[in-house]
């Protein structure tokens, strides 16, 4: 490995030569091969972030050497970038690829570079491209079989340290002291409706309402063991194969990484990944695949099948209150307010069909 390169957090700032000392440092390259030049395109729509696929050429054929690799920056959008510090999602994410993930089996993008300058949006991520894979649509929703891939992945994520104690010492992903969103909704749960009121549903509306009052009992500890969740685990977050390549699935934005209960991130998947008529015909083979995995691929013991579905009740408020809040706290695009309203209206059915309040209320 080579030596680290300096933090570029600004696109326009990228030099081939800064390319070049990036990629040997990850091992992509030789350390006596070089970036001569490169074309740069931003790609996604990210909230937070902003993502450019730079087309690379080199001083020389380079065997194994990427045509192309994706870098992730803050967004440009101040109000955007300010909610990425406040929250410490630039932060989380180059502790996840620093920390963590060479120690869980997910398929997850290959990090030549991260670096980040704390308590700024003064942050960078150098990955492999993972084209021609194309990004979910958190709109449009997903097969039934792309749901299979995603819950697989879940388990990859879950499985190989479930309850590890070692999680302990990574002091950023412990989020157990924070006040939690649902106990914050109140503060802006009537602004969000004056915005939306017109796309919200009715059940959305009614569920909404009543989250402050069991706010206390969301946030109580359950005594499933914890592990690594992706805590935004949602279709734009992830990448499918297609006929003409590229890896099945592949989960991405790892700005939210937390402990937490496993199941909370299939439960977030589902509750807007479908229509709730689909979710409502496959939602308990899919958990109970998850689960086999848990059991079977990861030795976790002494979890029955009844407790991880209380868990994913008790979850399946995750993306109506990722939603609310994150729709008023990035900066406003229409596609974004067409995802928030999937998201919160298809959660807030889903908590409906599941009686997730009487669960909650009851401990289940």
């Amino acid at each position: 490995m080579s030596e680290r390169p300096p933090l570029i957090a600004d696109p326009d700032h990228v030099t081939a030569e800064w390319l070049t000392a990036v990629l040997r440092h990850g091992g992509a390259i030789d350390t006596d091969a070089a970036v001569t030049a490169f074309d740069a395109s931003f790609i996604g729509t990210g909230q937070v972030g902003a993502s450019v696929r730079y087309r690379l050429r080199y001083d020389r054929t380079v065997a194994g050497a990427p045509a192309t690799v994706v870098a992730k920056f803050a967004s440009r959008d101040e109000n955007s970038a300010n909610t990425g510090i406040a929250t410490l999602t630039y932060e989380t994410e180059i502790a996840f690829y620093r920390d963590l993930a060479h120690t869980v089996s997910i398929s997850r993008p290959t990090c030549y570079f991260a670096d980040i300058r704390s308590g700024t949006a003064d942050v960078v991520l150098v990955m492999d491209d993972l084209a021609p894979a194309e990004q979910g649509d958190q709109i449009e929703g997903c097969t039934v079989e792309q749901a299979v891939l995603a819950v697989d992945e879940a388990a990859k994520l879950h499985g190989p340290r479930w309850g590890d104690p070692a999680l302990g010492e990574l002091a950023w992903l412990d989020r157990s002291t924070s006040e939690g969103v649902a106990g914050m909704l109140g503060m802006i749960w009537n602004a969000f409706v004056d915005r939306y009121r017109a796309t919200l549903e009715p059940v959305t509306l009614e569920v909404g309402a009543e989250i402050a009052d069991i706010a206390q009992a969301l946030r109580a500890p359950t005594a499933t063991p914890r592990t690594p969740v992706h805590a935004d685990f949602r279709l734009d977050n992830m990448l499918f194969g297609t006929p003409a390549g590229g890896r099945p699935i592949t989960v991405v934005d790892w700005q939210t990484v937390q402990l937490g209960v496993g199941p909370s991130d299939v439960a977030y998947f589902m509750g807007n990944a479908f229509d709730a008529d689909v979710r409502r015909s496959c939602e308990r083979d899919l958990l109970a695949r998850y689960h086999r995995a848990l059991v079977d691929d990861f030795g976790v013991a002494d979890y029955p099948f009844d407790q991880c579905w209380t868990d994913y009740v008790r979850a399946s408020y995750a993306s109506l209150l990722m939603a609310v809040f994150a729709s008023m706290m990035v900066g406003r695009t229409e596609r974004g307010d067409r995802m928030f309203m999937a998201m919160a209206n298809r959660s807030a059915q889903m908590v409906a069909d599941l009686d997730a309040a009487t669960v909650v209320k009851t401990g289940g």
